[in-house]
């Protein structure tokens, strides 16, 4: 009998500490998550640099699957990571950029504890029923994070819960003070400003040839509005993304005109209506890209980009806790008198100082100017 109990009792110790820790996902779900994380799959690798913010020393050493769109979307940053740290090249990939590439087989065999996904994105979402289901079956527990669908109002959510999940909560609230401290330095100063200029945002400039594709609501359209603009796109695509015919954008003559920058540098000579922007970008080098983009038909005849108020943003801020950056620089270009002493360039070095494994290199955005 005290055998039996001491078993029963020892069962029950290993159950707590197992799955100690109950948290609320951004997807609204409860979940419970092994009180010391040490296997998971993610599904964005580009996930790897918000991991880099609770786990600075090496954001790899837990990860035991992850997506391959980081590699194939963001080489230039990828590229760094894995010379920072080589154990990310052979980190097995359970998908590559797309959520029907998902292998439920393969990140199973891996053993994760812990799977971290987006609401949305390019790996499995929470609406994966399948996969939710065959990983929740295999003892995976399962988290919904958000940097995408409302990445302002969901990246300190997102931080909070991954922080508690990972046992990183320190690291996680340091990082938010931060982010909401530089966020008030915005929203702050906007409070007691009337003007709200028309924006255009050209997402995913030169991917292809058609004009114009764009993000209307969430994603980057947020941070026009947080940074006191207003999305033209808005009023005409329903959606998250969509496209802009040149005609209405020719009627309305937006303001200001933003481009986002899915180009590398080594992707110049062959797609080279490309923004050029991220790791290793020189200014010269980004400038000249945003050039011969706004030199296409129709988009150089823009009142924004004749009279020099066209800028570029790196696409993959819409995707990322370093966001708040990207919203500095927004509202400078919108509102430079009420930004005169805002120095977005310092946010966003300061975010790598203090937040990542290595120094900022590179240019994030840039103006015709």
């Amino acid at each position: 009998m005290l055998r039996f109990f001491a078993a029963t009792l020892t069962a029950a110790l290993f159950t707590t500490q197992s799955f100690a820790v109950d948290v609320v996902d951004l997807a609204g779900r409860k979940v419970s998550v092994p009180d010391k994380v040490e296997r998971i799959i993610l599904g964005e690798g580009r996930y790897m640099p918000t991991l880099a913010i609770l786990d600075r020393q090496d954001p790899t050493q837990r990860v035991v699957g992850m997506m391959g769109e980081f590699e194939r979307l963001d080489p230039a940053g990828y590229a760094r990571f894995v010379q920072r740290f080589p154990k990310l090249a052979k980190i097995p990939r359970i998908g590559r950029a797309s959520e029907d590439s998902f292998s439920i087989e393969q990140a199973i065999a891996l053993q994760p504890q812990v799977a971290i996904f987006g609401i949305e994105g390019h790996g499995p979402a929470s609406t994966s029923k399948e996969v939710i289901d065959r990983l929740q079956a295999a003892g995976v527990a399962i988290v919904f994070i958000d940097f995408r669908r409302d990445p302002l109002g969901n990246s300190v959510k997102s931080m909070n819960l991954l922080g508690r999940v990972l046992g990183r909560e320190k690291e996680a609230s340091d990082f938010v003070a931060f982010y909401e401290e530089q966020m008030r330095r915005v929203t702050s100063r906007l409070a007691s400003v009337k003007s709200t200029p028309t924006v255009f945002l050209e997402s995913r400039v030169g991917l292809t040839d058609a004009c114009c594709e764009t993000m209307a609501h969430g994603m980057m359209s947020g941070f026009i509005d947080r940074a006191g603009g207003d999305n033209i796109a808005k009023k005409v695509v329903p959606g998250e993304v969509g496209t802009v015919n040149l005609e209405y954008l020719l009627t309305q003559q937006p303001r200001y005109y933003i481009g986002t920058a899915v180009g590398a540098l080594d992707t110049v000579d062959k797609m080279p209506n490309r923004i050029v922007l991220g790791a290793g970008v020189s200014p010269a080098a980004a400038r000249a890209s945003l050039v011969r983009a706004t030199r296409r038909t129709g988009i150089a005849n823009l009142s924004a980009v004749r009279e020099g108020r066209a800028f570029a943003i790196w696409h993959h801020f819409y995707n990322s806790p370093f966001n708040v950056a990207a919203v500095q620089a927004i509202a400078k270009w919108l509102h430079p008198e009420q930004f005169t002493d805002l120095d977005p360039d310092a946010t966003l070095r300061t975010l790598y100082q203090r937040f990542q494994p290595f120094e900022l290199d590179g240019t994030y955005w840039i103006g015709l100017k």
